[in-house]
């Protein structure tokens, strides 16, 4: 992966590489002047001592230097750790630690106090930089080969958000890398001259995968400004041709246009121009999404392709693609990846994109892997035609005590049509029936509740009649697509929105189950005890 950017710089030479507001203005690289950045950085990254296979951890926001760090690293022949910026101090010190950095790339004040407190636990950790001081780390002029590598050594390591437990290090070799992009880039219709806008963490892989594929395709990488109430201005201003977004903002663009009383045509002119004008591919995955949402973005000439993938298999497995589309499944398995069903109706993956294991945790790898197999974890199936589509996670399957298998997925995804719905959690473990703890969206709620003369406080509307006859709206609308023992039978609604700072949400907006259910262990006993 340390030749990519060479090998970028040789094909596309002066075109736009990155694009990003800097005191308001957006600022261009070309792609040989990022190469040219890359090396210098990678000289100050070897000149202060890191050698090939050492651990780097890049502890930042997603921005262009990050890019450039990362890049960095893989001249250099190490490996890249990301750290999500929502991480506390004990999480930064488990992927530290456990990785065995010997150095880490940091970019503000909050995140070398994070450091700082843990420093005393990490003696192999030498070297600290901020990213805001990368001239005083690069070498100016420095030019050199990247370091040799074999494709099977570790390109980077990822420590999965995980919904239970400490976070587990995929081990993603060159190889996994090289075999992903392979199959990305040959399905996807960016190249030169095309836009990518990218808000999503570069902790995350999805988006670093975007990272790379633009690269790769010889497109310009355009940077959100770091603020994400500006996502809609920056869009118009970029223009962007791609778009790559978890659900949450294509759900709130439908909810927002459908509250609108415009003809169809003026909606969806109005719906282009909210996303620049000139999108032409967006690319949804994460998470679920409702396939009326997608049929509105078609209708509106923007399509918005779901695909399907996990760390564990460098990004994605499958996905929908032009030419290749059947909205409710995510798609078919991507060029060079099998996909199967196992009998107990698992998701498993083969392809040389699926990693080789966890670092340091083999028991965790003989789960994972079985055969060359990747067992995901998820629950699907395969139609005629190999389309994809997944119903859910094997270990949230929901027994109640009258043995009836109920996947919460599906109904807690009904319950988010909602406008005024912003999480729903199922609970019926070896309970008679299902119940529903239930948090407020406050940017439809509010507005509402303001129109109406209501106290505009999440806690007060949560326990506000005529708030709960909405979602007692919503609880039936979701009840009617399900059979009567699969039903929500009662429902609390909560006084705060789940969030990754209180240790609900994963730093990819995932819930933990586990965590909600511990917090809220009276709340559910007294739904109980009211009904039975």
């Amino acid at each position: 992966m340390g030749e990519l950017v060479d090998r970028a710089a040789q094909a596309y030479g002066s075109a736009t590489a990155i694009r990003a507001k800097r005191g308001g203005q957006w600022q261009e690289l070309s792609y040989v002047d990022l190469a040219a950045r890359v090396h210098e950085v990678a000289a100050g990254l070897r000149a202060a001592g890191i050698r090939p296979g050492d651990r780097v951890g890049l502890l930042s926001e997603t921005r262009p230097e990050w890019t450039v760090v990362d890049l960095a690293i893989a001249h250099c022949g190490a490996v890249c750790v990301p750290i999500y910026p929502t991480n506390s101090a004990a999480e930064c010190e488990w992927v530290l630690s456990d990785s065995g950095a010997r150095a880490v790339v940091y970019e503000d004040a909050a995140h070398l106090a994070k450091i700082t407190e843990v420093r005393a636990n990490l003696p192999e950790l030498a070297l600290v930089v901020c990213i805001e001081e990368l001239d005083g780390l690069a070498v100016p002029g420095a030019r050199r080969a990247p370091e040799p590598v074999r494709v099977s050594e570790p390109a980077t390591i990822v420590y999965t958000s995980g919904t239970t437990g400490p976070p587990k290090g995929c081990l993603l070799t060159h190889a996994n890398w090289r075999a992903a992009l392979d199959s990305i880039s040959g399905a996807t219709t960016m190249g030169p001259g095309d836009a990518v806008y990218l808000y999503l963490p570069l902790a995350h892989l999805f988006a670093r995968m975007v990272q790379l594929t633009t690269f790769e395709c010889g497109a310009t990488l355009c940077y959100f400004g770091g603020d994400v109430r500006q996502v809609v201005t920056e869009l118009t201003e970029i223009r962007p041709t791609h778009l790559p977004s978890v659900p949450r903002l294509f759900e709130k663009v439908y909810r927002i246009a459908s509250a609108q009383s415009l003809p169809p045509e003026q909606l969806a002119e109005a719906v282009r121009a909210a996303f620049g004008g000139r999108l032409r591919e967006a690319l949804t995955g994460a998470a679920p999404i409702a396939v009326e949402i997608l049929e509105f973005f078609r209708d509106c000439g923007i399509p918005v392709y779901e695909a399907y993938g996990m760390t564990e298999s460098t990004a994605l497995i499958s996905a929908n693609v032009p030419g290749g589309v059947r909205l409710g499944t995510v798609g078919r398995p991507l060029p060079g990846i099998e996909v199967r069903i196992a009998e107990d109706g698992e998701v498993l993956a083969k392809g040389a994109n699926v990693f080789p294991g966890y670092h340091h945790n083999e028991s965790a790898t003989a789960e994972a892997l079985d055969g060359g197999w990747l067992h995901t974890g998820d629950l699907g199936a395969l139609d005629e035609d190999g389309f994809l589509s997944i119903t859910g996670r094997k270990k949230d399957i929901i027994i109640t005590s009258g043995g009836k298998n109920l996947t919460p997925a599906n109904i807690e995804n009904d319950l988010r049509r909602s406008p005024w719905i912003s999480h729903a959690v199922l609970h019926g473990d070896r309970r008679p029936f299902a119940v529903a703890l239930i948090t407020l969206d406050s940017e439809a709620v509010l507005p509402w509740a303001r129109q109406r003369g209501l106290p505009e406080q999440i806690p007060l509307l949560a326990q506000h009649p005529e708030v709960r006859e909405l979602i007692e709206q919503a609880v039936r609308r979701a009840n009617a697509n399900y059979a009567p023992p699969e039903r929500i039978r009662g429902f609390a609604v909560l006084s705060a929105d789940f969030s990754v700072a209180a240790g609900e949400l994963t730093p990819t907006a995932k819930m933990r189950r586990s965590v909600i259910n511990r917090r809220y262990a009276e709340v559910i006993d007294a739904l109980y005890a009211q009904m039975c």
